[in-house]
């Protein structure tokens, strides 16, 4: 049994926390999240290191304000496409390409992973998994990594 309602899978609770991204919303967005929630990136990543930010988040209006606000100084005309959407009970799984224009006018397309994991009809996890050497390289020039 999950702990969505029976009028919210996990998936739509996922595919609309998306929607809410787009606002750049914060309170909208911190409203999907569990007040606790966590959201884990790899260590170091080129997006963490180039923001000074941390790749560990850990509560809502801490995600929401890195959606909403932060990410946006580093990225700007963001395109994300959805590859696939898979779910299990309340994990969902959601790959992803995102395209960008980095400072400068440079160009970020990169593949990513994210696996949801909703508690009570709202995102308690998100664990973040990307080609972190191909994002170091877009965000700092061919020779870095």
């Amino acid at each position: 049994m999950t702990s969505t309602t029976a009028k919210e899978t996990a998936k739509e609770i996922v595919l609309n926390a998306w929607q809410t991204f787009r606002t750049r919303d914060a309170g909208l967005i911190a409203a999907v999240f569990a007040p606790d929630a966590e959201w884990i990136a790899p260590a170091r990543n080129a997006t963490a290191i180039a923001l000074d930010h941390t790749d560990h988040m850990i509560g809502a209006d801490a995600i929401a304000r890195f959606i909403s606000t932060e990410m946006h100084r580093l990225f700007s005309e963001i395109d994300i496409a959805f590859r696939a959407v898979h779910a299990d009970g309340d994990n969902v799984i959601v790959e992803e390409r995102m395209r960008a224009t980095l400072p400068g006018g440079r160009a970020y397309d990169n593949d990513y992973c994210f696996v949801f994991v909703v508690e009570a009809g709202r995102i308690k996890q998100v664990r973040e998994y990307m080609d972190t050497r191909k994002g170091w390289q877009m965000v700092f020039g061919e020779a870095a990594a």
